[in-house]
């Protein structure tokens, strides 16, 4: 079954409030996650989504480490990455020596929603939904006529065809020009249901990853995985507590 992309619009990841997802096409899913920033080979074993919240990932500098991680798989031609933790561009290197990406990028306190389409190196066009009449890149205009036939512009792209539609309906329509011209799928499924290998791909590895691993290990908690190096938060908080001096 072909899930499109549409369903993307207003879903988030186990983080409640963000989804951001690289899609390439003419590499494999390895490529992908070096291009993400992933050392070579150091992939963990698959998480769903739920699961890699347990890792300690935080997009908010003040609130948590400086920690992503990726969930990266493979879906109707087109690899892809779903990023956790703060927020990284990276969608020229994604897409440099001819592949073609999509950037989506769903942040619930910043709208719009951005989609950027690029390829070999080069971002050639991309807008906010429900901000069409803005358009970026290269070859901006390169999805208008889509967007005129798609019933969101009128011709010429500086007005819209429909701007009292209810807002995610708009949303989801501006989002089917890119579903619809590049063939972009991904399965509801991959935050439900779907295990995802997982790649560290920033802050890794923790100074103190190997201080609290030997705790966990000698205290009969489950140790941390050995290739991400990132500390579950739940077993930060549980070391951090009983090795307080001030408790």
């Amino acid at each position: 079954m072909n899930d499109g992309i549409q369903w993307m619009v207003g879903a988030t990841t186990s983080s409640g409030w963000m989804l951001d997802v690289y899609f390439a096409r003419g590499i494999d899913t390895d490529e992908l996650a070096s291009r993400m920033g992933a050392p070579q080979g150091a992939k963990a074993e698959p998480m769903t989504d739920a699961e890699t919240a347990d890792l300690d990932v935080d997009a908010s500098s003040d609130s948590g480490p400086d920690s992503a991680v990726v969930r990266i798989g493979e879906h109707a031609g087109w690899a892809y990455a779903i990023t956790y933790g703060p927020f990284r561009e990276r969608l020229e290197e994604v897409s440099r020596d001819g592949v073609e990406a999509v950037h989506y990028h769903y942040n619930s306190e910043h709208p719009p929603t951005i989609v950027m389409y690029a390829r070999d190196g080069r971002t050639i066009c991309g807008y906010g939904l429900c901000e069409e009449r803005h358009r970026y890149g290269q070859e901006s205009d390169l999805l208008l006529p889509d967007l005129v036939a798609a019933g969101v512009l009128h011709p010429g792209g500086e007005t819209y065809s429909a701007p009292d539609d209810d807002y995610d309906e708009r949303r989801r329509r501006g989002l089917a020009v890119f579903e619809k011209r590049f063939g972009l799928s991904l399965p509801r499924t991959v935050l439900t249901e779907d295990a995802l290998p997982v790649y560290a791909i920033m802050g890794s590895p923790h100074p103190d990853f190997d201080e609290i691993s030997a705790w966990a290990a000698a205290n009969g908690r489950p140790r941390p995985n050995e290739r991400l190096r990132l500390i579950p938060v739940g077993l930060r908080r549980e070391y951090e507590r009983v090795t307080d001096p001030l408790r």
